[in-house]
């Protein structure tokens, strides 16, 4: 069996295998499935990092897959929740904005510098955890309609907003940091 081929990473496969599921369900008004999926692919992710950790098992394929896995859940469920009304396009534009715009700096820094590893930043980590809080509280919404849950969720596109935001400006500065030492 190859050496990528392990807990973690298989961990991983899955999550990015539920995408489509998670997706299929907002799109189909099942808030209930949808919630549940999320949640079985936000487990994946917790188990993935430990399973890697605990058994050393980290590879190279899943320092890779693994944030590829988060993105595409993550913008996934974001892009089905505008589709299917819930949530506003401004705020899918900002958080794909930041990534395709992560996505093309790193691929200028691979191409023009000896910079070859982007680990996450703490605003980074933060960024995703609101984001993840926000799409929880979207799809929560869609399945319990109470006016707490309306409130709560009508407030969330702006620290979002702020926290996507922030972090793309973060990466900014702390890649120039990196390439001008390179």
């Amino acid at each position: 069996m190859p050496r990528w081929l392990n807990v973690s990473n298989l961990l991983t496969l899955l999550r990015l295998a539920l995408v489509p599921v998670v997706v299929r369900a907002i799109l189909d008004g099942r808030p209930f499935a949808a919630l549940a999926v999320f949640a079985g692919a936000a487990v994946t992710d917790i188990l993935d990092g430990a399973s890697a950790r605990h058994f050393r098992t980290t590879t190279t394929a899943g320092a890779v897959l693994d944030p590829i896995a988060d993105k595409c859940l993550l913008s996934g469920v974001f892009l089905a929740l505008a589709l299917a009304g819930s949530m506003p396009w401004w705020l899918v534009a900002i958080v794909f904005g930041r990534d395709l715009y992560l996505l093309l700096a790193a691929a200028l820094t691979l191409l023009f510098t000896r910079t070859r590893k982007f680990p996450p930043s703490v605003w980074g980590k933060a960024s995703t955890f609101v984001q993840s809080v926000t799409v929880v509280l979207w799809m929560a919404r869609d399945l319990l309609q109470t006016p707490a849950l309306d409130a709560l969720t009508s407030a969330m596109p702006w620290p979002c907003a702020a926290f996507t935001l922030w972090s793309g400006i973060h990466y900014t500065w702390r890649g120039v940091r990196v390439i001008r030492r390179d």
